[in-house]
């Protein structure tokens, strides 16, 4: 663009000026216009945050009734059904467009990457958990009530949850994967000799009529439980996952063939995301009344919070120090960059997950996050963002070490180094195999609280606090896997230029064939143009320039 007073001129004539082309001319922001363009989203969640917890507190005095509570909540209900809609096709066209775009043997290396940081990092939160309740002590047994404990045995089992696990894993039927999944129940077990002893105790209790009578009946008719697996309602993802996993692999490797199914999902895949741009808008009225709802539904706040103050205490100091020093210190050491400027650039998923206290709901904003402010590499967070929020539970593992010894604590327990261990390891588990258990958290302590034999009745106790406790964890599992996104990136970035500059080759070879192969290539030999990592150098240098200043421009 020149100067604006040089004129033109055509066939000796002079032309006047383009007045034009500077107006035309989009104008940069500077300053903070600039900052707000950029974090309009972050001031909008925010705002809907600040609304309503401002708008909770304030209408409690006025003892709604139910209905009112309802009709405030029902904006935010319309929100998260809105959210979860996109849940499902956006977990297929991102696993199956992700893994598509990467090899058979890249999958294979950025799976192990993923599934062995998920475990260490639950691993770890389960101690921290374990050390942090040890330290601070929270369970008082004064506050424990026998009278208001409940007399229900409900039967759980670690090794029913692992196997519900591998069960819903492998899925026998994919649309009923769609809406159904797995788990183990205990049903008394039909005989004729129960049905002789129920007979007989009603015949006893009708002649005698008396307490001992009754007492003696019962005695008698002992139910013995057995296992029935059954279905229940909800999307089985894990199953989904690995079903698309697999597809997507396999269609990488038949080359050209499959590149109008990855194109086809790809398209489903931007589509979704642009729907999340437009129901962001929504935030701060979806936000603000799933917010205030919860706030008005608590019967009594001061006093449950006063109660379980130092529980919530316990799990809200694991969590931060967890995000704040130790995520930031493992990001630090593997890539090389500040961690505090990624964590910045997650600060409204990290909202939407508190909001809505699902990774899950979450994870449309958090895969916008990821990609365009933080710019990770769309085939890494195509892959580990829907797996990890199924599979990574960092903040659950953490909040059932604590809540389970809390349990212990209140119930006048003295747990020894064979009773912590347990929990250590059972925590870990149960909390990598929370996809199957809806509102998994509860269902699960009762696992740990099983395992070392306290009193599985005193889960009730943690209800008046979950729905805040949960909104605290939720946060932790959501960073986690963005962070494990990064660390898989920065370990892969050698697999992936190497992939990038063997695309290039690739498109470079001269079409001898309809699929693009050279002449004289068998058709079984496809899959050894995907798998190669023999390239032009100069191609490579290239990508790798490229690379750099991907990185430059992130940092």
């Amino acid at each position: 663009m020149g100067p604006p007073n040089v004129t033109a001129s055509v066939h000796g004539s002079e032309l006047p000026p383009k007045t034009t082309e500077r107006s035309d001319a989009p104008v940069e922001l500077t300053g903070y216009r600039k900052w707000l363009s950029d974090n309009l989203m972050l001031l909008v969640t925010l705002s809907g945050v600040l609304l309503g917890v401002i708008m909770g507190l304030s209408l409690r005095p006025l003892h709604l009734h139910g209905d009112s509570i309802m009709l405030i909540s029902y904006p935010g209900e319309l929100f998260m059904r809105v959210l979860k809609l996109m849940i499902l096709p956006l977990v297929i066209s991102s696993l199956i467009a992700g893994s598509a775009s990467l090899n058979a043997k890249m999958n294979g290396k950025i799976a192990l990457r993923t599934l062995v940081y998920f475990a260490s990092t639950s691993f770890f939160n389960a101690a921290l958990g374990i050390a942090l309740v040890l330290l601070i002590h929270p369970g008082n047994p004064d506050m424990h009530n026998n009278d208001d404990r409940s007399t229900d045995k409900r039967t759980v089992n670690l090794l029913d949850s692992l196997l519900d696990l591998g069960r819903n894993i492998f899925p026998d039927n994919l649309f009923q994967a769609s809406i159904q999944q797995a788990h183990t129940v205990y049903l008394p077990k039909p005989s004729i000799l129960h049905a002789f002893n129920e007979t007989l105790n009603d015949t006893a209790i009708l002649l005698s009529g008396g307490v001992e009578a009754q007492r003696q009946a019962e005695d008698l008719d002992e139910v013995v439980l057995v296992r029935d697996v059954q279905y229940r309602s909800g999307t089985n993802t894990l199953g989904i996952v690995f079903f698309c996993l697999v597809f997507g692999t396999f269609l990488g490797t038949i080359g050209q063939k499959g590149q109008v199914v990855v194109d086809f999902f790809a398209a489903i895949f931007e589509v979704i995301m642009k729907m999340v741009t437009c129901v962001m808008w929504l935030t701060p009225v979806g936000i603000s009344s799933v917010i205030a709802g919860k706030i008005l539904s608590v019967d009594d706040l001061g006093l449950v919070m006063a109660q379980l103050i130092w529980f919530i205490f316990t799990v809200a100091i694991g969590v931060f120090l967890y995000q704040f020093v130790v995520m930031q210190a493992i990001y630090f050491v593997f890539v090389r960059r500040n961690p505090f400027k990624f964590y910045a650039g997650l600060i409204q998923a990290m909202l939407t997950a508190f909001a809505t206290a699902s990774t899950a709901a979450a994870l449309p904003i958090t895969f916008r996050c990821m990609n365009e402010k933080l710019r990770v590499d769309p085939r890494i967070t195509r892959f580990v963002l829907p797996i990890g929020c199924n599979i990574n539970m960092d903040g659950t593992a953490l909040y059932i070490a604590v809540a389970s010894i809390f349990i212990a604590q209140m119930s006048g327990m003295v747990l020894g180094f064979g009773e912590l261990l347990t929990v250590l390891l059972t925590s870990t588990a149960a909390s990598m195999s929370s996809a199957s258990v809806p509102s998994a958290a509860l269902v699960l302590l009762l696992v740990v609280l099983t395992a070392i034999d306290a009193p599985v009745q005193d889960v009730t106790l943690l209800f008046a606090v979950d729905w805040f406790v949960d909104r605290i964890r939720t946060t932790n599992n959501m960073l986690g896997d963005c962070y494990t996104a990064a660390i898989v990136e920065e370990l892969s970035r050698k697999e992936l230029m190497a992939l990038d500059a063997a695309a290039v080759n690739y498109q470079d070879m001269p079409a001898g064939t309809p699929n693009g192969h050279s002449e004289g290539m068998l058709e079984g030999q496809t899959e050894l143009i995907t798998d190669s990592v023999v390239v032009d150098m100069s191609a490579v240098m290239n990508n790798v320039n490229l690379q750099q200043e991907h990185s430059n421009r992130r940092v």
